[in-house]
């Protein structure tokens, strides 16, 4: 009897390679009127219609850019030539291409950030397409009056972009394979990631909303585990590192209670921060606090002084959380902890709007 094999295919793909190429404008027209009893009827050639536009819209509703490993190309309409009677071509057919929130376009062969993709809905045009050309009537003059002058249409632009995605998340969580991540957004949030007792069972990053209360909530990743050597590209994570650039928050993850009795995990959060370090010092230096998990599964009489030598070995200075994933022991003041410290810095990053001088308040 044939085995039945099961295959799961990672569809999480944020970096795509893509070509774009916007209409050309239609050519203008040469004709002349031909009407009974006027034998110089005048010049009534149209012009081209403009070639087709290419749009980039972000889409709240897509989470990869997997639909553009496999259609590479994109192609707008040219314009319509112009026709006799003062007819104008028709402008050819835009398209409009649906992309995450969190897109980042950038020119594949300078390199140079054309775009970026931040807000719901947003749309901004990639490639424009040509005008389209001039027909005869737009050469009659006083000394001109039966122009045979046309002008061919401007060619539409052409860009080969590549197509990276970062994903917007308020905080994102970090740590060791089999820290417990998974089973802490699926804990906190409404996402719903692949669970089991084996490393690296996150392969993509899973994006969920936690609710801290009625119109209060902020956006959690769990990003794959990392080891050490993941800047240079060992396991999984180097891959999606460029995820925690956007977060306001870090929560590194820790498993107290690891399987093998004879793993430091001092050593093993000193190897998160450090690649974070060697990735990105910018990334390094942003707000990290310590999430201690799996706390369940340690003696109650032994927490107190495993956490307190944890801590003075890791000469950590934030904050840190006693918490059980699987338990929810801890969870929901962490959680609000969490939200305040988002709002805080949500505010701090609003530009005040300027104020108008007449209605300013009067200064003492």
């Amino acid at each position: 009897m044939r085995g039945v094999f099961r295959f799961e295919i990672m569809k999480f793909v944020d970096e795509a390679f893509i070509d774009v190429s916007a209409g050309d404008g239609g050519a203008g027209c040469v004709s002349f009127r031909h009407e009974k009893y006027k034998e110089f009827g005048g010049p009534n050639g149209g012009d081209g219609g403009r070639g087709g536009h290419v749009f980039a819209v972000a889409d709240p509703n897509l989470n990869t850019l997997v639909d553009f490993r496999f259609s590479r190309r994109y192609d707008a309409k040219r314009g319509e030539h112009g026709m006799g009677s003062d007819m104008f071509g028709a402008a050819g057919d835009d398209i409009t291409l649906k992309m995450p929130v969190g897109t980042i376009i950038t020119d594949a062969e300078s390199g140079d950030v054309l775009f970026e993709l931040l807000t719901p809905g947003e749309v901004i045009t990639i490639a424009k397409g040509g005008d389209g050309g001039f027909g005869n009537m737009r050469f009659k003059s006083a000394i001109n009056r039966a122009p045979r002058q046309k002008t061919p249409g401007w060619p539409g632009e052409k860009r080969n972009l590549k197509l990276e995605l970062k994903v917007l998340a308020d905080v994102g969580l970090l740590g060791m394979p089999n820290a417990g991540k998974s089973t802490l957004i699926t804990a906190i949030s409404n996402a719903r990631p692949r669970i089991a007792d084996y490393p690296f069972t996150t392969l993509h990053p899973n994006l969920g909303v936690v609710r801290v209360g009625p119109e209060q909530s902020f956006v959690v990743a769990d990003l794959p585990g990392l080891i050490e050597g993941a800047s240079e590209g060992a396991g999984l994570g180097h891959l999606f590192l460029r995820h925690l650039q956007r977060t306001r928050l870090l929560l590194h993850v820790i498993d107290m209670a690891p399987f093998d009795d004879g793993v430091d995990i001092v050593a093993q959060a000193k190897a998160i921060v450090n690649e974070l370090k060697k990735y990105d010092p910018a990334l390094y230096a942003k707000p990290r606090w310590l999430v201690l998990n799996k706390l369940d599964m340690v003696p109650a009489d032994e927490r107190a002084t495993l956490v307190k030598d944890f801590v003075r070995r890791l000469k950590f200075k934030g904050p840190v959380f006693e918490i059980s994933a699987l338990t929810h022991e801890g969870c929901e003041a962490m959680v609000k902890t969490i939200y305040q410290h988002i709002k805080a810095v949500q505010r701090s990053e609003q530009t005040p709007e300027a104020v108008d001088p007449r209605f300013a308040p009067d200064s003492e």
